[in-house]
């Protein structure tokens, strides 16, 4: 199986998360986020290059850890549970 999807989230300038993502080229998803109109301060790659099945996984654990300790909210710029 390929390792070629990374795995980053989008932060403010506190560090706080504002979206988990996964892709196969981090340029061009920021560039698409920024064009988008979302604001954040950093787009942080977290861990290595992995299979696409487990950056898929991971996202939707990290959604769901965020979810967990904020009320059950979502990160600012997620729009469901799985990050589709």
């Amino acid at each position: 199986m390929e390792r070629n999807t990374r795995k980053y989230k989008l932060v403010d300038k506190n560090g706080k998360s504002l979206y988990y993502g996964i892709t196969n080229d981090l340029e061009r998803r920021e560039a698409e986020h920024r064009n988008d109109g979302k604001k954040f301060d950093q787009m942080v790659q977290v861990g290595r290059a992995t299979t696409r099945e487990a950056a898929l996984n991971w996202e939707t654990a990290a959604i769901q850890d965020y979810k967990d300790s904020h009320r059950g909210h979502l990160p600012k710029y997620n729009q469901n549970d799985t990050g589709k």
